[in-house]
């Protein structure tokens, strides 16, 4: 397969988007180490000595993420001459990987911002590049808005989801509202078994009756099911 260069923002810092030049294969980002190096602000041997460490320790597959590839270079002695070389490339887990480790102030800048989006992951389920998902801008030669759709639906249809909806709309719905109140667990109950229902063409009791088995393990074999 073909690299094929593009710009890239790869992360934010305090004057904005961080743009750089990459070579995208295979659904990833693809970088040489000087311009790893150029990215973060360091030496090439920073970029190779941390290169070194993370494959020693097994943090990254050296075989996984590194992929050698002929680049076109012109050619040091002949004049309007071109010449094919051999350069290692790697991804987008070694580029993170060496931005963690890099000493800097563009590495610390990614790691500001690498941790701003881990955080909003932790706290909230999900990140979007919502200005990416807006201008469908595919940079992989792929649009995930349909997949990111397929999996909203999903978490939408989920019977906690639902069952969580109709319960916060009952609350709000009732001014004296009590969780504890025999009418609002008399309600529920009655909603979960229509869901019930539903989804299986059951009620929850027929479901436990046609499930229970009183020879698997911990059932009670002395109890006849009617």
């Amino acid at each position: 397969m073909e690299l094929q260069s593009n710009n890239f923002i790869l992360y934010t810092d305090e004057n904005g988007n961080v743009k750089v030049e990459v070579f995208l294969r295979d659904e990833t980002i693809w970088l040489t180490q000087k311009a790893m190096a150029e990215l973060f602000g360091v030496q090439k041997a920073a970029v190779s000595k941390h290169l070194k460490n993370i494959f020693a320790s097994g943090e990254l597959n050296e075989k996984v993420v590194v992929s050698i590839l002929e680049t076109t270079t012109k050619h040091g002695a002949i004049a309007g001459k071109t010449q094919n070389k051999a350069t290692k490339f790697y991804n987008l887990d070694a580029i993170i990987a060496v931005g963690y480790r890099i000493n800097s102030k563009r590495a610390t800048q990614f790691r500001i911002w690498a941790t701003k989006v881990l955080r909003e992951y932790m706290i909230k389920g999900f990140v979007l590049d919502d200005e990416r998902l807006k201008q469908a801008k595919t940079v992989f030669g792929k649009d995930y808005f349909d997949e990111l759709l397929e999996r909203v639906r999903s978490i939408r249809a989920s019977e906690r989801r639902i069952y969580q909806k109709i319960t916060d709309i009952f609350a709000e719905c009732s001014i004296d509202y009590n969780k504890d109140s025999e009418i609002t667990q008399e309600f529920y109950a009655t909603v979960q078994n229509k869901f019930h229902f539903a989804i299986t063409g059951q009620t929850a009791a027929e479901i436990i009756y046609n499930r229970a088995n009183k020879v698997e393990d911990n059932s009670n074999q002395d109890v006849e099911i009617y």
